[in-house]
């Protein structure tokens, strides 16, 4: 217990610790993309700048002067629009993809109004020319890569949690398959002494309808063994009559529950053959109408129902228990869930292993009412 709650606290602060890097990178990304605009907005003021000064010292001498000229024509990565006093457009680092280029670069430059504040300049009082400016290539890529390095957090730490969660898996599936194996082992030797007891009580003269009741379950025994030792393992799966082995399942657990359950099965005329392990099949009836009379609490009405379509076959188990809420309908199937004060919660989570893992079928709560009861559906598909 000790343990597992350390491990709890690693956890949370290795989330804490790369949550906490995470949004430094962030935080020093978004002031260095600032910086970089900030920088991008002189530049564009000192352009401005230089066209007022080359206006300026062209009225003076009448020349102009080849600084401010250079000064502008530095300008190689910033789209740049410029209109002058007559609304006439020009453009740098623009490139033009339709033939009427002054309604292009009018639209255009309410694009980079909308982006970056212009910037008019002003000589004598009057407006000579207006610049609008957008975001160069490199700022647009700097803007998107917060979005790239949150996308990379969360795509390693998925592959992190999907590792953990295989490791975890895979740690539980070596426990339960040791634990079956061993269990099967285990039942294995008194199941041997108590098939030698029953041939003896045979050669005693006992009442043959009680050695039948014996065999029976020893026959039982012999079952549940074998669903025990295939855990783990790949089952075989042979095409079999689903009808007969439902109703066997069935008619087992009807003869050793109690007289107040009632039993109201409608199956499936004639023979349909599933490919199946009997073995595993029935066990998962078994866990569903077991889950059913305890959910009833040992009196009720538990009907078994078969449909089936061309390529399907549908086994519905309904009671009349307490019900599920909507929240419940998945988390039913997950190990180690179970709404009884006793019990491991293994019966519905190997039930879902053994239809959709072993048998490629479905199985879910089909429908649920609190205080009215619920209904469960497995799906096979039919032998080809």
């Amino acid at each position: 217990m000790k343990l597992s709650s350390n491990r709890s606290i690693i956890n949370w602060v290795v989330i804490l610790v790369s949550f906490i890097i995470v949004s430094l990178i962030l935080w020093n990304t978004y002031r260095f993309f600032q910086k970089f605009k900030d920088e991008e907005r002189i530049k564009m003021e000192n352009f401005s700048e230089a066209q007022r000064e080359l206006v300026k010292t062209q009225d003076l001498d009448g020349n102009m002067s080849e600084l401010p000229l250079k000064i502008i024509q530095s300008n190689t990565t910033t789209p740049m629009i410029i209109e002058d006093s007559k609304g006439v457009f020009q453009s740098n680092n623009v490139e033009i993809r339709t033939e009427n280029n002054q309604q292009y670069l009018k639209k255009l430059s309410e694009k980079f109004a909308k982006e970056n504040t212009p910037i008019q300049v002003i000589y004598n009082g009057e407006v000579l020319s207006t610049f609008y400016y957008g975001n160069s290539d490199l700022l647009n890529k700097l803007k998107y890569y917060p979005l790239a390095l949150v996308l990379i957090f969360v795509l390693f730490s998925g592959l992190i949690y999907f590792f953990y969660q295989s490791s975890r898996v895979a740690s539980q599936n070596k426990l339960w398959t040791a634990m079956a194996k061993e269990t099967a082992h285990q039942i294995g030797t008194p199941l041997s002494s108590l098939i030698g007891w029953a041939e003896l009580l045979k050669n005693e003269n006992v009442n043959s309808s009680y050695i039948e009741e014996i065999n029976n379950d020893i026959k039982r025994l012999e079952t549940i063994t074998e669903r025990f030792s295939k855990i783990g393992s790949i089952p075989q799966l042979t095409p079999t009559d689903i009808v007969q082995a439902t109703k066997n399942s069935v008619l087992y657990l009807e003869a050793r529950s109690s007289q107040m359950i009632s039993f109201h099965s409608k199956l499936l005329d004639g023979s349909v053959l599933i490919d199946l392990n009997t073995a595993l099949y029935s066990w998962t009836i078994e866990n569903l109408i077991k889950n059913s009379i305890d959910a009833m609490k040992g009196k009720g009405d538990l009907n078994i129902v078969m449909e089936d379509t061309s390529h399907e076959v549908y086994i519905l188990i309904s009671d009349t228990g307490q019900g599920l809420s909507k929240k419940q309908f998945k988390t039913i199937f997950e190990t180690g869930f179970t709404t009884k004060k006793r019990g491991w919660g293994l019966g519905l989570s190997l039930a879902k292993r053994i239809i959709e893992q072993y048998h490629d079928g479905k199985i879910k709560v089909l429908s649920s009412e609190l205080g009215k009861g619920t209904t469960f559906q497995i799906t096979l598909k039919k032998s080809i």
